[in-house]
């Protein structure tokens, strides 16, 4: 048994990492990284997997696939509602449709620097949040995520997005697009065409506010959407969430807000409908239907509370 389990979702980036595996996986190889690797075949099964990897004491287990995959192994690193003790260490092969988290962390696409990246073993202890939210039957989900979740339009935005994998229409359009920052670009105007703010109240460390809102980002990190710097100062190892609430934009607000959040300069903004602050807990409830998201993942609806658990993860990035 090798030190290194890659945990392949071939079904990331709209079946692209599946089909393009054989030849990433010598290229790993040819650049001197030594694993044993793991094909994924239905939703959950990487967070399973990744699990008996940790209870084994696996070394490294390396998440291949995007953010969706990241966040199913990351589940695997933890029972109930904590870390799983042990030495095991968190790496990830970005191969998805958003690879979102890899920005934060500066980690590189190209599998031969991925490779050396993981050979390099350099790794930082970060965070992660942990996600209360009503299921799809209405039972109580726990979930965790170490990038970025919210509730609102993203939620609605992630849903056409995962519904493009298997749709013709629209979503046959938005499988063919080159790239996961055009897929989200357009999944996020088709939605806005329908899209309509819903009465909120956002409680932020014990401090409420109610509110027609487009949506409440909690954040670990710092993009969602396919490279929206939605957080720009968010740090994955402060031991704070990043709160970012977006209020009751319109169709404008929106249009002018898109180039600012891709540059992370809308926080700058005078007389804004956004808003900012830092918080370890977050409950966000609404009298509508509200869908969550939690890195690329939809585990259920309103009503959520998010919470950071300090230093739950060592992760291997530059």
């Amino acid at each position: 048994m090798k030190d290194v389990l890659v945990i392949v979702n071939p079904a990331s980036g709209a079946g692209r990492t599946g089909r393009g595996w054989p030849g990433i996986a010598a290229r790993l190889r040819a650049a001197g990284l030594e694993f044993d690797a793991v094909m994924t075949s239905r939703p959950g099964e990487a967070t399973r997997l990744a699990r008996g990897a940790v209870y084994a004491g696996r070394p490294i287990v390396v998440a291949a696939g995007g953010d969706g995959t990241v966040n199913e192994v990351v589940n695997g690193f933890f029972e109930d509602d904590g870390p799983i003790s042990g030495p095991t260490r968190l790496g990830i092969l970005p191969a998805g449709t958003g690879g979102d988290f890899r920005r934060t962390l500066g980690l590189p696409r190209d599998p031969e620097a991925a490779a050396a990246v993981l050979r390099a073993g350099r790794s930082r202890r970060l965070d992660a949040g942990r996600l209360r939210c009503t299921g799809p039957a209405g039972s109580a989900v726990l979930r965790h995520f170490v990038n970025i979740a919210d509730a609102g339009i993203g939620g609605e935005v992630v849903a056409r997005v995962n519904r493009s994998r298997r749709d013709g229409g629209a979503g046959g359009l938005l499988r063919r697009l080159p790239s996961g920052e055009l897929t989200f670009l357009f999944a996020s105007l088709l939605t806005l065409v329908t899209w309509r703010n819903r009465p909120m109240r956002v409680v932020v460390d014990d401090e409420a506010q109610e509110l027609i809102a487009q949506q409440v980002v909690v954040a670990n990190g710092q993009y969602f959407g396919g490279g929206m710097r939605v957080a720009p100062l968010a740090q994955p190892d402060d031991g704070l969430l990043d709160v970012v609430i977006a209020g009751d934009l319109n169709w404008w607000d929106n249009l002018r807000a898109l180039g600012r959040i891709r540059r992370g300069t809308h926080l700058d903004v005078p007389g804004r409908k956004i808003a900012f602050t830092r918080a370890r807990r977050v409950e966000v409830s609404s009298p509508e239907p509200v869908r969550v998201d939690a890195d690329g993942e939809q585990p259920g609806s309103l009503p959520a509370v998010f919470e950071i658990v300090p230093g739950a993860l060592e992760v291997i990035c530059p």
